[in-house]
């Protein structure tokens, strides 16, 4: 069962003010890993920042260092130099417990692969985005609000006849669909989207890409969108392109047109 998604186009960019309060900023972020005695640079000092409410694409081709500098934004790893703010806070120095308490507070992912648990159910996933937030005795008190709300998210992305159904009985994009229910019950302010249609065919990309934009549009979540698709990044108020771990541009597109898939 699809939700009923518009496919009116992005606002433009001019409506998005680039006054907007900046929620997530790299600054001279670099990344590196070891291999054996050698050290392998994958970010080279990439400065960006997301707005408040803003969709920025992300595009780059294999091996630049989108994946990397997600994984730094959403505060999963730590940079070589250079340091990742959210909501105007450093993060570089926190510990893990700090930046999993700061992550789960304002940032949502959406990945290619889903990362659903294949033996709990659709409802049951969805929860997990605000199970970890809480201690025992705290979940313990709202969890009825809480299963109320994860049914509300699924019946909004299309699948309140599959909340019981578990992964392998969910087709690629119902399983999408339950990853962006589980990324919006944090009620974060930015959402990560690595690849989201990765695994789709192309309209069932389509949809879920439709259905991405519509949150944005509804809810004012901001978006980092990475994808190879022109089409989808001509919607996006900014397009920022890597090549070899640092961004050559980052500015708004010329045009607004429909996604052609991903």
């Amino acid at each position: 069962m699809t939700a009923s998604i518009q496919t009116t186009d992005a606002p433009s960019s001019e409506a998005r003010s680039d006054s907007r309060a900046v929620l997530l900023e790299a600054r001279g972020v670099k990344k590196s890993y070891a291999i054996g005695d050698r050290e392998i640079p994958v970010l080279k000092g990439v400065d960006l920042s997301i707005h408040d409410g803003e969709i920025v694409a992300l595009l780059g081709s294999s091996g630049a260092g989108k994946s990397t500098l997600l994984h730094l934004l959403g505060l999963l790893d730590r940079p070589t130099e250079g340091d990742v703010l959210l909501a105007s806070n450093p993060t570089a120095k926190s510990s893990v417990r700090q930046r999993a308490r700061m992550r789960r507070a304002g940032i949502g992912f959406v990945f290619q692969f889903y990362h659903l648990i294949p033996e709990l159910t659709a409802l049951q996933n969805v929860l997990l985005g605000t199970m970890m937030r809480d201690s025992v005795l705290s979940w313990m008190g709202r969890r009825g609000s809480a299963r109320a709300r994860a049914k509300e998210l699924l019946d909004q992305v299309g699948l309140s006849e599959r909340q019981g159904h578990r992964p392998p009985q969910l087709s690629g994009g119902e399983k999408q669909r339950v990853a962006i229910a589980r990324a919006l019950i944090s009620e974060p302010k930015v959402i990560l989207a690595d690849e989201p249609t990765g695994n789709l065919d192309s309209e069932t990309a389509r949809e879920v890409l439709e259905l991405l934009f519509q949150i944005n549009r509804d809810r004012g979540i901001a978006f980092l969108l990475v994808t190879h698709d022109e089409g989808v990044a001509a919607r996006c108020d900014r397009i920022i392109r890597m090549r070899d771990g640092t961004v050559v541009d980052d500015d708004v597109p010329t045009t607004q047109a429909a996604p052609t898939g991903a």
